[in-house]
């Protein structure tokens, strides 16, 4: 190897080392510091809880039974699924909701057909003696939990012309493969007695995706990028849904029930004539 090819690859392995700064700076800004995989951290059980975000909201009082019911037939869900390559929403909601303390979750997901599906063996007579699965043992839910999601995929616009600027045509190849992902999340509390709508709380999060560098990174240049573009989005969402959770509970702190003359349902004060 020729010493200007040494000397081209010497620089342009300091110009990835910098452009790898410069993305850890805007991922910090956007998602917060933090070594965990996503926002949504650590682990619980019943009413415990281990390693949980410090930055989640939490309940000194539990407000009432959650289910955490997703919309599989909406757009946001298939872009989910199709572009973004991610699973079910339900799993991280649920962790957040029992995590905070302000709910107990019961479930209302496809494991209630396993739910449903013992209390059928124990009816056909399938179960052993003393299984315990009859009528009455399920606890009701208070509430429903409705997520929603809206994508953006956007060129790095900024970041890229900087990075562009500073590092003249190897900048602007790089900051040409730069994405800015951006998520905004939206949770929706419904009473399941009345059907009344109790809170909504928007919530939002945002990356830079290294797009194609991601692959050069991991093959060789000795900065390890491998598996970042494949998880990404999933932090962005989980990011997400944790500003939306946290922006809910903080409304649900100061809650007062809204109150029509003539009572809910009766016709309203916006009268025909």
């Amino acid at each position: 190897m020729s010493a200007s090819m040494q000397n081209r690859n010497r620089t342009f392995a300091a110009v990835v080392a910098l452009l790898a700064l410069t993305l850890s700076s805007c991922i910090g800004t956007q998602m917060g510091s933090q070594s965990a995989k996503t926002t949504a951290t650590g682990s619980t059980a019943g009413a415990s809880s281990a390693n949980v975000n410090p930055e989640l909201e939490r309940c000194e009082a539990t407000l009432g039974t959650l289910g955490v019911v997703e919309d599989t037939g909406s757009t946001w869900y298939s872009i989910l699924r199709r572009d973004w390559n991610l699973g079910p929403t339900t799993p991280v909601l649920k962790m957040l909701a029992q995590q905070s303390g302000c709910f107990v979750v019961v479930e209302r997901g496809r494991a209630m057909n396993n739910v449903m599906g013992e209390r059928s063996l124990q009816e056909s007579g399938e179960l052993r003696q003393g299984s315990n699965f009859g009528k009455g043992q399920l606890v009701a839910a208070d509430y429903s939990l409705s997520p929603s999601i809206t994508f953006s995929n956007n060129d790095a616009g900024g970041v890229g012309g900087a990075i562009g600027g500073l590092f003249g045509s190897v900048g602007a190849l790089i900051g040409g493969n730069l994405k800015y992902k951006q998520a905004s999340t939206m949770l929706t509390l419904i009473d399941n007695r009345s059907g009344v709508q109790l809170a909504a709380a928007e919530g939002s999060a945002g990356n830079v995706d290294m797009g194609a560098l991601g692959g050069f990174l991991a093959s060789g240049v000795g900065l390890g990028g491998g598996g970042y573009t494949n998880t990404a989005e999933g932090k962005v969402i989980v990011a997400a849904f944790t500003d939306s959770f946290n922006n809910m509970v903080t409304a649900l702190r100061n809650y007062r029930a809204q109150e029509v003359k003539g009572g809910l349902g009766t016709g309203g004060t916006l009268k025909v004539n």
